[in-house]
């Protein structure tokens, strides 16, 4: 059945999954009993965790809603703008660089500066 707008979902902690998926494989209960005594809603849904765990181990339960890449990406962002501005100022230090040479080069005649 599929979801329907404004929809509210139940979320089960970490833990209760992994008890629930423990009870099952260890101990060897029904997902009925399990669903009864952890009480979670569904019992399809203690079938679909221990599905999950037989495939991709204790990972499979954790927390991957949002987007976990978005603080990496901010940082790459972030560290290209301080780049292109370490770039811009490297520029502009050489432009100087270049002017005050100019400015040295030049005969202390065209320059007013009076000397005491």
């Amino acid at each position: 059945m599929p979801a329907k707008k404004g929809q509210k979902f139940k979320h089960y902690p970490e833990s209760l999954k992994i008890e629930a998926v423990r009870l099952f494989i260890e101990e060897g209960w029904c997902y009925r009993k399990i669903a009864e005594h952890l009480e979670i809603q569904d019992k399809d849904r203690v079938r679909v965790w221990v599905r999950k765990y037989r495939a991709e181990g204790q990972a499979a339960f954790e927390d991957r809603r949002g987007d976990p890449h978005r603080t990496e990406i901010e940082q790459e962002r972030e560290l290209r703008r301080l780049q292109m501005e370490v770039d811009v100022l490297k520029k502009w230090l050489q432009i100087l660089n270049r002017e005050g040479c100019r400015i040295d080069m030049l005969p202390s005649t065209n320059l007013n500066i009076s000397k005491p």
